[in-house]
């Protein structure tokens, strides 16, 4: 660290432990100018090479300068990874939180650093350095238009302002760097060689490739190493899982097995915890990792998902089957990658996976600190397909990356919402000139097939997006320009597309009366709600019955339907065990649909003010809340007013005491399973003789 100062040499080596000297590619970066000089940098790695460590170096060298230092990041996963690792610094005086204005380094995930450039210009001008994680996302389809328009708009409001993209090599890095005015250092050095190779079941004379992977497996358990599976849907996770686990269960050594049993019983006290009995799908996990095996899916409570993480990481699992979503925002490397599925279900049907995204599960190889060599597999059933495995893959380029602005069309309607409503843009010329600055406007506009031609059609793109945004009363033409309307200025604010936003309008528009029922069906169908989905292809008519009975009715079931149903007895004070033995779904994603759909609710309640309807509000408050807490309306003021209590406990005691409470004394409540101390006096204080006694259901 020659060209590191001492104090940033001390910080480092007490926050970093392990870091006794830096690899070659992290000297690389720091020989060619990173702390001396002020230009933009990409900095372009292998995975696990220290990209972070870089970046921390730059912060925190600004920030003993006495600047301001935001880390922006796609996913939440790798926020709080950050938070947790970034939280060291503070004993060096360095405040490290959510939001500039309350830290030094403030660590945020892209949709709130786009928020930042919109409506928090003093915080946003504060900022010296923006270093942004995971920078190739721009040109993924969600998420890239987000972070490539918060760049372009923070850097017309903040011009000083350095940008430092961590990246993985991307092939067109002239064109990314050329549009950030960024120097570019790339370097191929990983702490731990990758070696990547096709292997066919037909060689091995093997029937199908589970049993491939069963080979490797057990290869890996003799050298004492984990595999790390990657399939393409959450049904394969387990099917696979299930499958190892039965081949290898008579194989374990004894102190493995107890290890095992250990992890399983940590997967099953997380529905007990949350009150619930053990779903099937809890029930499958845990009997897989009694022999070492877990499955790691969106369908799993999110704390099952951190045990399995964890565990993996103490060496306690011999292997992962996962869906290609845990290649990105979690830490999680392994001796051997299996890449077993190479296609994956779209729109279109199925289409082979990137070039880019095959390298990004291929980087998982190779534990630094553990490993000598990481190993990638892919898996072929003849010669044949393992050539054209290894040529398109193996051997292979990765493609170009390009902006999704256009192609995103809520993207395009939610920055032009932006730039209006921020006051950043009052015609569509200024329009026009915003978008020109985008990623999406350096490629149209340096492209030699386009020429003059990347002007008028984004010029197309823009009056059409206007002309729908009119239309639905999101922007008007006023004398002064344009300017977004009440509800233009909501959806600014919000984080939900503009489909949403639409669709929750019009239901609003030709509600006379509000069906709490027909008003969840409405929410499940809108595309920013987090969908409850089906595990499999058995009967969709306990579904359609549950709608039925609540008078929603639906011509086809699916992922939408059986989310409406699955809040429906959310609100009933089911479980997530009941749930999913009602409706055979992924029932612990419930909560998290229900708090999403509790917030939506309250968004829902905006726009009927914005339209002048008023009568509504008092019963979309309660039905916010039955969704928050999951309970019926006669329990609301219990779980709202006492802190921890919970439906459950509170439901025993509307059971046991009826709804005056003033009678009852701290020992009478504390006979109720589950009520301590602390929570029988919350709920004196709050409804015992000297207070308001009888709450109102």
């Amino acid at each position: 660290m020659e060209t590191v100062n001492a104090q940033v040499k001390d910080i480092i080596s007490d926050c970093y432990p392990k870091i006794k000297e830096l690899n070659p590619a992290q000297k690389a970066v720091l020989e060619s100018g990173l702390l001396e000089n002020n230009s933009n940098y990409v900095i372009a790695i292998p995975t696990a090479s220290g990209k972070t460590l870089l970046g921390v170096i730059t912060a925190i060298n600004t920030i003993l300068k006495g600047g301001k230092v935001i880390y922006a990041a796609p996913l939440i996963s790798i926020q709080n990874e950050k938070l947790k690792e970034f939280k060291e610094l503070e004993k060096f005086g360095i405040s490290v939180g959510k939001h500039p204005k309350t830290s030094d380094l403030s660590v945020m995930v892209f949709e709130s650093f786009d928020a930042l450039t919109r409506f928090s210009w003093n915080s946003l001008r504060e900022i010296d350095l923006l270093i942004i994680d995971e920078f190739h996302m721009i040109g993924e389809y969600s998420r890239g238009p987000t972070i490539e328009c918060a760049i372009t708009r923070a850097r017309i409001i903040n011009p000083a302002m350095r940008i430092i993209a961590l990246s993985a090599t991307l092939k067109n890095m002239d064109e990314l760097s050329s549009w950030l005015n960024a120097e570019v250092v790339e370097h191929d050095y990983r702490p731990v060689p990758l070696y990547k190779d096709v292997l066919i079941t037909e060689e091995y004379e093997l029937k199908n490739k589970n049993d491939m992977v069963l080979r490797v497996l057990n290869e890996s358990i003799e050298d004492s190493s984990q595999i790390l599976v990657f399939v393409s849907t959450r049904r394969f996770t387990e099917s696979l899982a299930n499958y190892i686990s039965g081949k290898v269960k008579r194989n374990i050594p004894r102190d493995k097995k107890q290890k095992f049993r250990a992890v399983a019983r940590k997967i099953l006290e997380v529905p007990e915890r949350r009150g619930t009995r053990p779903t099937s799908i809890c029930l499958k996990l845990a009997e897989c990792v009694e022999n070492g095996i877990a499955f790691h899916h969106a369908g799993l409570f999110d704390k099952q998902k951190q045990i399995i993480e964890d565990e993996f990481r103490a060496g306690n699992l011999y292997m992962i089957t996962a869906t290609p979503s845990l290649m990105y925002g979690v830490n999680l490397p392994s001796k051997n990658v299996i890449i077993r599925d190479y296609t994956r279900w779209t729109s279109r049907g199925p289409q082979s996976i990137p070039v880019f995204d095959y390298e990004q599960m291929s980087g998982r190889a190779g534990r630094p600190g553990y490993d000598t060599e990481g190993y990638s597999y892919l898996i072929a059933k003849s010669l044949d397909e393992a050539y054209n495995l290894k040529d398109h893959y193996v051997y292979g380029e990765i493609e170009v990356t390009s902006s999704k602005l256009i192609e995103n069309k809520d993207a395009v309607y939610r920055q032009i919402i932006a730039q209006i409503a921020s006051t950043l843009a009052k015609s569509p010329q200024d329009l026009i000139e915003f978008f020109g600055e985008t990623f999406y406007g350096f490629q149209m506009n340096t492209n030699e097939f386009f020429g003059a031609l990347s002007v008028d059609t984004m010029e197309y793109e823009i009056n059409s997006a206007l002309e729908f945004l009119i239309q639905n009363w999101i922007i008007q033409m006023t004398p002064e320009g344009l300017k977004a309307t009440d509800f233009g200025n909501i959806i600014a604010r919000s984080n939900y597309s503009v489909e949403t936003a639409v669709r929750l309008k019009e239901y609003a528009k030709r509600t006379e009366e509000i069906d709490i029922n027909q008003l969840i069906y409405a929410i499940s169908r809108t595309p920013d709600m987090p969908k409850i989905s089906f595990k499999g292809r058995k009967s969709k008519e306990p579904v359609r019955d549950k709608l039925n009975d609540n008078r929603v009715f639906a011509v086809e079931i699916g992922n939408d339907e059986a989310t409406a149903a699955a809040l429906m007895e959310w609100i009933d004070e089911k479980s997530e065990y009941q749930i999913e033995n009602a409706f055979n779904v992924y029932a612990a994603t419930t909560r998290r649909a229900a708090y999403e759909a509790s917030l939506m609710v309250k968004f829902f309640k905006e726009i009927c003010e914005i339209l002048n309807t008023y009568s509504f509000s008092n019963e979309l408050d309660r039905l916010s809340a039955r969704l928050y807490y999951g309970v019926r309306d006669d329990i609301i003021p219990l779980v709202v007013s006492v802190k921890r209590l919970g439906r459950k406990r509170a439901r025993a005691l509307v059971e046991t005491f009826g709804n005056d409470l003033s009678y009852v004394s701290k020992d009478e409540l504390i006979k109720i399973d589950g009520i301590g101390p602390k929570i029988a006096e919350s709920v004196m204080k709050k409804f015992g003789k000297d207070e308001f006694a009888r709450f109102e259901p």
